[in-house]
């Protein structure tokens, strides 16, 4: 994996936005998390606001004890604080977030800006019906595709009459991502007819039921970003990683949520810890999915190779670990690491040499499992099928219970 060089923040914004957070929770284990963050934070530990390692790690810290109390939006909010102390977000997102009035500021930017882009648009539209007052709504396409593939050749220019942006400014075009999420999905109504019945369907819908078709179109979305990232032989184990973070449901039902902290000794850092319902620890390792010997044959038997012999060692040495340190880890983290159990993700039977089909390498992995204790061997092959039947399993059920006739209400 390439490493990068880490570029630690903290300031005033992150102290307040911290010391709120303290009042909307009443969990006294996490009152303690956070007390240790703002101590950190106190200046007497020899940098300004405590920015460095050693606050991401607190950080994180109160994230994973909010997740062991199954809050999982004051864990996102501080899995966020951690992210911009770690140098991943810029201030301004986590103002988004957690700043009313900043969100209020981002959005009347944003809704000005758009308001601007329409005009525009009207105006090529007038220039388009001026010149071509024949023009039909297919012509009005190709002029906006075309604005948008020249797009590319433009630029803000280097001499006088360039545009200068300030950081801010370009900051504030990182914004768009959120709100082109929201617009992408607005619905397009073909007549006020249309549109009438929208908004009354929009009026009536069901909020849990919303809920889940957005759960459900957010995991199919990901299941595909994790599925092209496989079949791209070029992947690598951090492109997986990033496909797979926050998504424990690919994982099966029987894990609660993914802890916020990845290291709980000096010397082993976990691609994906997994809470179970139990309150103990799954280890998840992740490797590439381009491997040619991941099955193959000696003497006319099939056998793992040593890439996933490898993986299965480094498994077992975490395992060591953890129940080697399992008094430290529950009493500074509050997970229980004895008897941990590991998934090890390798490979895929589009990659594997030498004619070996997919039944033969389930068929190998289904013994090689059988014989083991604590790991399990799985191909991303095999990962992608499970999380599929999952989403299709749900969506079954969404079906089932939408078409249900609702109780009538009597006159």
């Amino acid at each position: 994996m390439v490493t990068r060089m880490t570029t630690f923040r903290s300031g005033f914004t992150l102290w307040s936005m911290v010391r709120t957070a303290r009042e909307l929770t009443g969990h006294a284990k996490v009152h303690e998390r956070i007390d240790a963050v703002l101590d950190i934070m106190s200046g007497r530990h020899g940098t300004a606001y405590g920015k460095g390692r050693r606050l991401v790690d607190a950080l994180e810290d109160v994230a994973q004890e909010a997740l062991l109390h199954a809050d999982l939006g004051f864990a996102r909010r501080f899995q966020h604080f951690a992210g911009y102390a770690r140098g991943d977000l810029f201030l301004d997102v986590l103002e988004m977030h957690y700043d009313e009035e900043a969100r209020r500021r981002s959005e009347e930017f944003m809704r000005r800006m758009t308001a601007m882009g329409a005009e525009r648009a009207v105006t090529a539209l007038d220039v388009l019906c001026r010149d071509r007052p024949d023009a039909t709504a297919a012509d009005a396409r190709d002029l906006f595709r075309g604005v948008a593939r020249a797009t590319g050749h433009l630029g803000i220019g280097t001499g006088e009459g360039g545009v200068k942006l300030s950081t801010k400014d370009v900051r504030y075009l990182q914004e768009y991502g959120h709100m082109e999420l929201v617009l992408r999905n607005l619905p397009r109504p073909a007549s006020p007819e249309a549109a009438r019945m929208m908004s009354d369907v929009l009026a009536d819908i069901d909020a849990g039921m919303l809920a889940q078709l957005l759960e459900l179109k957010a995991r199919r979305a990901g299941l595909e970003a994790l599925r092209s990232a496989v079949e791209d032989p070029d992947s690598s184990e951090s492109a997986l990683h990033a496909c797979l973070k926050n998504q424990e449901w690919i994982f099966g039902g029987a894990y609660v949520t993914e802890l916020a902290r990845r290291q709980y000794t000096p010397d082993t850092i976990l691609d994906i810890p997994l809470l179970r319902g139990d309150g103990s620890l799954h280890v998840v390792e992740l490797k590439r999915a381009h491997i040619k010997d991941l099955v193959i044959r000696r003497s006319g038997h099939l056998m793992l190779g040593a890439p996933a012999h490898h993986a299965v060692s480094q498994a077992q040495n975490y395992l060591r670990v953890m129940d080697e340190n399992r008094p430290g880890i529950l009493a500074e983290h509050g997970v229980d690491t004895r008897r941990a159990s590991a998934t090890v993700v390798i490979g895929h039977p589009r990659y594997v040499s030498g004619s070996v089909t997919p039944q033969e390498i389930a068929e190998t992995l289904r013994t090689y499992n059988t014989h083991a204790a604590r790991i399990e061997v799985i191909t991303y092959g095999t990962l992608l099928e499970s999380a599929e039947r999952m989403l299709a399993l749900s969506s079954a059920r969404r079906d089932s219970a939408s078409s249900e006739p609702g109780e009538e209400t009597a006159a």
